[in-house]
């Protein structure tokens, strides 16, 4: 853990030197980890930024063909069964990585545990939550809902669905996490995602004021 969080601090140096702003996007399968990317790079685009991806999954390329279809540059990293990526595969896939003056998201292996304890660099963690898990995770997950420092509820669209109590949801997040912002979006149809690339684009401002 050690080694991993010097070369994370060597990795900063070198995104800093690329004006990139990495943001370490961590969730369950299928909370929409993807489809949240897709749906927020055309405003991020319009605000000036690139968009890169550095794509984590144990095993395939499905997400990243996915990706590179829609025109978002995406690099693959295969774990071959390790349940989150560490700074070392980041410092990889960076070097395959053209993107420069932008943001990158770096979509890590989909669980809810070890991706919350290594440090990959990044300069922001965002938890992608969703109605689907249910309204107790923050109650279950406590280290990942106490490190994110931001929330995006994901499928808000369908929360009826599931009966998903909101205020249930929301006094499990305060009680382990004050500080993080809390989003309610569907990557789906859209809501809520400008409001996340706003805080993005003003967290990209704040590291590299003109």
């Amino acid at each position: 853990m050690a080694k991993n969080s010097e070369l994370a601090d060597e990795l900063r140096i070198k995104t800093a030197e690329r004006k990139l702003f990495l943001v370490n996007l961590m969730a369950s399968p299928g909370a929409g980890k993807t489809t949240f990317i897709e749906a927020i790079t055309p405003y991020l685009r319009l605000a000036g930024l690139n968009v890169g991806v550095i794509e984590g999954d144990i095993a395939s390329s499905v997400d990243t063909d996915r990706l590179i279809a829609k025109g978002i540059e995406a690099v693959q990293i295969n774990t071959g069964g390790s349940c989150h990526l560490d700074a070392y595969m980041i410092e990889l896939a960076l070097a395959e990585l053209t993107t420069t003056e932008g943001i990158v998201f770096i979509e890590n292996v989909g669980n809810l545990i070890c991706p919350a304890g290594f440090d990959l660099a990044e300069d922001l963690k965002l938890l992608l939550s969703c109605v689907a898990e249910g309204d107790d995770k923050a109650f279950k997950y406590i280290t990942m809902y106490a490190a994110a420092e931001a929330i995006a509820l994901n499928k808000w669209d369908i929360a009826s669905a599931f009966d998903f109590d909101i205020a249930r949801y929301f006094a499990g997040v305060n009680a382990v996490n004050e500080d993080a912002p809390i989003f309610k979006i569907s990557a789906k149809n859209g809501e809520g995602i400008a409001d996340v690339a706003a805080l993005l684009t003003e967290k990209y401002k704040q590291k590299f004021k003109p």
